[in-house]
């Protein structure tokens, strides 16, 4: 071992001594980690704990709770929360793990959870922060209201549902750009859709305060309730009103469904497998994690063939969004603008799962890293409350539980068109808004592109989120 230590200062990873871990295996017999781990560069220290992460999963889904007991113990010894990128998502993937294993035994978990304050204002806090410190948020304001925008041209009545009105900012701009219109603005009204009362009761004090301010004729509808238990009712859609519809980073969230298959654990990946992609890892230099992920760690990996399928046969069930897109499609929409993850996070397997949230929180991680300083709270409060709480969501969650149920555009498309909409391209107009935007934050890392007639927004060359638009097809 102590020619291990001498042999880390070499410059090449690959004459490190972390070209012999892929050789060791995870057992109780291996104890605390060895006293070089602690002297690992940045890079090293991270390929080891994909390595540490992967084989952790494998233990957990194939129900080795001594195992990943050890290996638990080892990442808690290389992570942190307000280390570098990966020591930082390490940290939450590991909490991750600790807790789907907890809720093995339930009377444990829950006394361990029972002093635990609900999450709902945290996760306003930390939203209304990723909000600030990233763009993807405001991008999907500006290319919605743009959308809408162009819908409601010329119209003299014009109804907008927001289904989660929590940040009033994007109707305050629409408001404005509204106000502008050479045939003067219309009547506008807004419902919005919020389960917390106060929440609904800022956004509408500062719609009306604004509407009042440029003279737009104006009326705002709260709707207390979660979107799973939303009564179409309650919209009052009037005859004669030009109705739009904004979702942004929602509706994902009804797909959660009983299904016992989902339940069911994932076979384990072969530690043969790991030990290749981690060979093929160690020959490289990356940057950022989410190149290391990208071009080695799970090079192995292939999605599922439900992931992978586009027929419409390869969407899961899920009785309540098919039940809110048919309603949504009886009240006849000009527009339906919908943002949603660019992620497959609604596998049918656990590890299937676990790596496409490395992909995606990877990238995650890796923008607020180049442009937020590690120890802003700001970004630790983002990271433990939105991303944190997320990841937790989709690795520990199963059945009605696990509401981080992200899928790609795709399955997107195939639903919003089996329930009667018609895609509606994104103008040219909104994309240069939207790039203007970018121009205005400074960072060359953020991207945004035009596919299939929608935008695509990412960082580097990994896609993070799309924005859609869609129409009810009887106006085509």
């Amino acid at each position: 071992m102590a020619r291990m230590v001498q042999d880390e200062g070499s410059s090449s990873v690959t004459s490190s001594p972390l070209q012999f871990f892929s050789l060791m295996s995870l057992s109780p017999s291996l104890g605390s980690p060895y006293p070089w781990l602690r002297e690992l560069k940045s890079e090293e220290r991270g390929l080891y704990l994909i390595h540490l992460i992967l084989s952790c999963a494998n233990h957990v889904a194939a129900g080795s709770l001594e195992n990943a007991n050890v290996g638990l113990e080892q990442i808690s010894h290389l992570s942190s929360p307000d280390g570098d990128t990966m020591q930082r998502i390490a940290a939450y993937f590991t909490e991750a793990l600790a807790d789907r294993i907890l809720k093995a035994w339930p009377g444990l978990h829950k006394a361990l959870n029972s002093t635990r304050l609900s999450s709902i204002s945290e996760g306003i806090l930390a939203r209304k922060l990723f909000f600030e410190l990233c763009p993807f948020v405001k991008l999907s304001f500006v290319i919605t209201n743009q959308a809408i925008l162009e819908a409601m041209e010329g119209e003299k009545m014009v109804h907008v549902i927001d289904l989660n009105a929590a940040e009033p900012a994007q109707w305050i701009a629409l408001l404005q750009a509204l106000s502008a219109r050479p045939d003067g603005p219309p009547h506008l009204r807004i419902t919005g859709i919020h389960e917390q009362k106060e929440v609904l009761d800022h956004t509408a004090l500062r719609l009306t305060e604004e509407a009042e301010k440029l003279d737009i004729p104006f009326q705002f509808n709260p709707i207390i309730c979660k979107l799973e238990n939303l009564d179409v009712e309650k919209l009052r859609v009037k005859t004669g009103e030009a109705l739009a519809i904004s979702s942004v980073l929602q509706l994902h969230s009804l797909l959660a469904s009983d299904d016992e298959n989902a339940r069911k654990r994932s076979p384990p990946v072969s530690r043969s497998s790991n030990s290749v992609n981690l060979q093929r890892a160690l020959q490289m230099n990356q940057n950022t994690l989410g190149e290391l992920l990208e071009k080695d760690m799970v090079n192995g990996y292939s999605p599922s063939p439900d992931s992978a399928s586009s027929s419409p046969a390869s969407l899961s069930t899920s009785p309540k969004m098919e039940s809110l897109l048919a309603a949504l499609w009886g009240l006849s929409p000009k527009i339906m603008v919908v943002t949603e993850q660019e992620s497959n996070h609604n596998g049918s397997t656990f590890m299937e799962r676990l790596l496409e949230a490395l992909y995606f929180y990877a990238s995650l991680f890796d923008c607020l890293e180049s442009t937020v300083s590690r120890n802003s709270m700001e970004r630790i409060k983002v990271e433990k409350m939105l991303f944190g709480e997320e990841i937790k969501n989709i690795i520990a969650c199963e059945g009605t539980e696990r509401k981080e149920r992200h899928e790609k555009l795709d399955k997107w498309m195939q639903r919003f068109d089996f329930a009667g909409f018609g895609r509606v391209p994104m103008s040219y107009y909104g994309l240069l808004q939207a790039r203007r935007l970018l121009q205005n934050y400074g960072c060359d890392g953020y991207k945004i592109k035009e596919e299939n007639g929608c935008l695509v927004l990412g960082w580097q060359d990994r896609s993070l989120f799309t924005v859609s638009a869609w129409r009810c097809r009887r106006y085509d």
